[in-house]
Formats: C-alpha cells, structure tokens, sequence
C-alpha cells in the first residue's frame, strides 16, 4: 500500500526534477544511462560531421590523384589514400553525409508508414486486420538483405531506389510491433467517446491512438536510422547500392576489402570501423530510449 505522504514526497521530487537546470537533467540522464549517453555523443557527433564537412577537410572526396595511389597513412592523409588517389579520411566525412541521409530517410519513412498502418489495423480489426498481418507475414518471412536485394536488382540502383527497398523492407517490424500496442489502446473509453461524438477514423486514429504509440515508435526509429546505415553498406558492397564515385562507407569496403587487404588494409579498416561505431551507438541510444520511455522499466 502507497501512504499519503509518500505520494506527497514523490509529486515535490517530479516538482524539484522539473525546476533543475537543463544540464542538470543531462547530468543526471548521463549518470543513469551511461551507455546511452555514449551513444547519444555517437550520434551528436556523426550529425556534426555530416553538416560541416565542407569545413573539417580541405579534399575533394570524388577528385582522383593517381599519383597518390594507396598511400601509407601519414601527415598529409592521415588514413592513406585508396586505390584512386582520394583522401581516406574525407571520403570517411562526405560518407557519413550520405548514410546519414539514407538512414534518417528511410528510417523515418518506414517507421512512419509501418506506425500508420499498425495503428489503423488494431483499429478497423476484422477482414481489415487479418489480410494485413497475413501481407506482413510474407515480408517478415523473408530475410532483410535478401528482400533488399530482390527489390534493387528489379528496380536497378540508385540512392532513391536504395532508400525505397529499405522502407519496404523496415515497414512490417514497426506494425507489428505498434498494432500490438495499439490493440489495447482501441479499447480505452475515450476512443469509445471520440466515436460516439461521430470523429472520423483518421482523427481517432491521428489525435487519440497515434500519440499513444509514439513511445515504441521513438524507440523502434532508432533502431531502424542504424539498421538503415548498415543495409546501405551491404547494400553497396554488394553492388546494388550507391554507384562511384558517390563517397559511401560500403563502396569504400567493396574497392578495398578483397584486392589489396594485404597491401593497404587501412581501405577496409575505417569504413568497418565507422560503420560498427556507428550503429553501435543508434542501438545503444535505442536501448536507452526504452528504459526512459518504458514506465516499467523507469522505476526499476
């Protein structure tokens, strides 16, 4: 049983939290969250990267100097050149501009898509609801790469119909997961209510379920924006990505990785060392995400 004044003791704590300075509350998410916190700092600065790469290197990332073919790392190219002459480094900066994009972008759009329709068949239910589980099953029952895959070689490459095979891709996790959800909040009284009043279903579905799903939403997206960096990679490694001389961190590991690990190893290195931080970092966020926006897992 809760007494009166703990519940009294609590409230003026949630008062004090909400008074602390900004980087008080900082503070206090960093020394719960360590992990997070490192993982948000990940993010930060992979963001910051990508807005100011004009600024941070003076190189040209598609500019090809044969004369500095595969140089050692040194004080003029801190990580060496490739096999065209161009800065490793910079290609690493102008790289993470690209996944960035093609992370957020079709991150977004397929959590978005896979919330909206996740929300609408734990709404309508009936044939609605089970000829789309049925439709999500297909896409779950195939593996993510594969998919990708089947996808790029109809509709041939190209950053567009990169990021279209991820969203189509990433869609069926996300509805899943957020009809789930969704099922029980269906069943609240005030969704009775709006009903009652004659709302529409998509203001129900918008203004009454939506915001009530945004938790697993919020954390799923970040989960995706890391997943959506490492299928571009794959992606392009296998070809069916990105196209030269686009500076992309899966075109650096397909011109370097095989034909000169031995001679210059550092060409598959960084990007692999990029790309693992990289996603590391969104899924650690993620796992952060949760235990702040999970209520169970908040008070454990």
């Amino acid at each position: 049983m809760i007494e009166a004044g703990e519940i009294i003791v609590e409230s003026e704590s949630e008062e004090l939290a909400e008074k602390r300075p900004f980087g008080w509350v900082v503070i206090d998410l960093v020394r719960k969250h360590p992990l997070g916190a490192a993982g948000a700092a990940i993010v930060i600065a992979m963001i910051l990267t990508a807005i100011f790469a004009d600024y941070i290197t003076v190189y040209d990332p598609e500019a090809v100097k044969f004369e500095d073919m595969l140089t050692a790392p040194n004080d003029q190219y801190i990580l060496g050149t490739d096999q065209f002459g161009r800065d490793v480094l910079t290609r690493l900066i102008y790289g993470a501009r690209t996944a960035l994009f093609i992370g957020l972008t079709a991150g977004f759009l397929g959590a978005t898509i896979g919330l909206v329709l996740g929300v609408a068949s734990a709404y309508f239910g009936g044939r609605f609801d089970l000829i789309f589980q049925r439709v999500m099953d297909v896409f779950l029952a195939f593996p993510l790469i594969i998919l990708a895959l089947a996808i790029l070689a109809t509709l041939g490459a190209g950053i567009e119909n990169v990021i279209l095979a991820i969203v189509i891709v990433k869609i069926s996790l996300c509805a899943r997961v957020v009809r789930s959800n969704a099922l029980a909040i269906r069943t609240m009284p005030y969704v009775d209510a709006a009903r009652a009043l004659g709302y529409s279903h998509a203001r129900i579905i918008l203004r009454h379920m939506v915001p009530n799903v945004m938790a697993p939403y919020l954390i799923i997206l970040t989960y995706y924006i890391g997943e959506a960096i490492l299928l571009e990679a794959a992606l392009s490694y296998l070809g069916l990505g990105l196209q030269e001389p686009t500076p992309s961190w899966g075109l650096m590991l397909q011109g370097g990785a095989e034909e000169y690990a031995e001679s210059a190893p550092w060409l598959a290195v960084w990007p692999g060392v990029a790309i693992s931080l990289v996603v590391f970092g969104f899924n650690i966020f993620g796992d952060a995400l949760r235990d702040i926006l999970d209520p169970k897992l908040r008070y454990r």
